[in-house]
């Protein structure tokens, strides 16, 4: 029989995507809600416990409360909030960090799906803290690029408003507070003993992400030059379907934080000389950034090839 498949959530930004990505497909079923039920908690919980796999695409309360609506021991949960990302009891969606990682996701009932700032930065600081290249109280500095449709259905219709405020049309700094939602998960999964100094910045185009993370290679044990880094993060994630390194300095002189927009790519652009690296994580934020990491996680949840 075919996985029954149940999005709760379908009307967000990430919840659309995920149903447009499975849409086509023939080896599944996906069940949906009645519109006008959508919000009965009868009804939610009905689907809930129906279905062999759930994505749940809501704010952090709702995630909880659809967790707890859940009895039947066979459904399995991939949450795309931010309320379980460093919880116990559920496994962390990004499967090309370790063998652990991945083969805890192949098996685990309970998957937090990545945020996307914290997907770049821990694609990039992850490898370089197991190995021993980053000690984990390193002071870390890192700044996030990221098109507006991240921010959901009310920040998009800010941005393509024809009335809208014109300062829309450069870049706005924000998280101006340096307590970003991302952040806890950031110093979880990659171990650290205390969160980076990030600011992430939106930009006026819809999708795709650049997280770049700076070094001063002189304050990292052995002095690494920045080809250093380069050769050991092509290293480990050599062979992977969905993370790969560019070539040294890039594909060109410059990075556009849109250039893999409708795909499930990462890629890494390591940078600099030998005082100096920067790495740059480059991605579709609601590809590898959201909706396409999760459904590559239900993929192997699923026995399904990953891409």
């Amino acid at each position: 029989m075919k996985p029954v498949i149940f999005i709760d959530g379908r009307e967000g930004t990430t919840g659309l995507q995920i149903a447009e990505r499975l849409a086509a497909r023939q080896d599944i079923e996906l069940i949906a809600i009645d519109e006008d039920k959508r919000k009965d908690p009868a009804e939610r919980k009905k689907f809930l416990n129906a279905a062999d796999l759930v994505f749940l695409c809501l704010p952090d309360d709702a995630a909880r409360e659809a967790v707890a609506m859940i009895d039947n021991p066979h459904t399995r949960v991939i949450d795309a909030s931010t309320a379980h990302r460093t919880a116990p009891g559920w496994d962390y969606g990004f499967p090309e960090l370790s063998p652990r990682h991945r083969e805890a996701i192949v098996h685990s009932q309970r998957v937090a799906n990545p945020g996307c700032h914290a997907s770049g930065f821990i694609a990039s600081v992850y490898p370089l803290v197991q190995l021993g290249l980053l000690p984990q109280d390193y002071p870390l500095c890192a700044y996030s690029l990221t098109g507006y449709t991240g921010g959901g259905k009310k920040l998009i219709a800010e941005y393509q408003d024809p009335n809208r405020d014109p300062r829309h049309a450069s870049a706005r700094i924000y998280g101006t507070t340096l307590h970003h939602k991302h952040l806890p998960e950031m110093v979880h999964v990659c171990g650290l003993t205390a969160p980076p100094v990030f600011h992430p910045i939106l930009g006026d185009y819809p999708q795709g992400m650049a997280t770049t993370v700076l070094f001063r290679n002189d304050t990292l044990p052995g002095r690494p030059t920045a080809y250093n880094l380069y050769n050991v993060l092509e290293a480990y994630y050599e062979g992977q379907t969905f993370v790969s390194v560019a070539p040294f300095g890039g594909d060109e002189p410059v990075i556009y934080s849109d250039t893999l927009v409708g795909t499930n790519q990462l890629r890494l652009i390591v940078c600099g000389h030998e005082e100096q690296t920067t790495i740059t994580a480059l991605f579709d934020n609601l590809g590898k950034g959201a909706s396409g990491a999760a459904v590559q996680n239900m993929n192997l949840m699923l026995g399904f090839p990953e891409d």
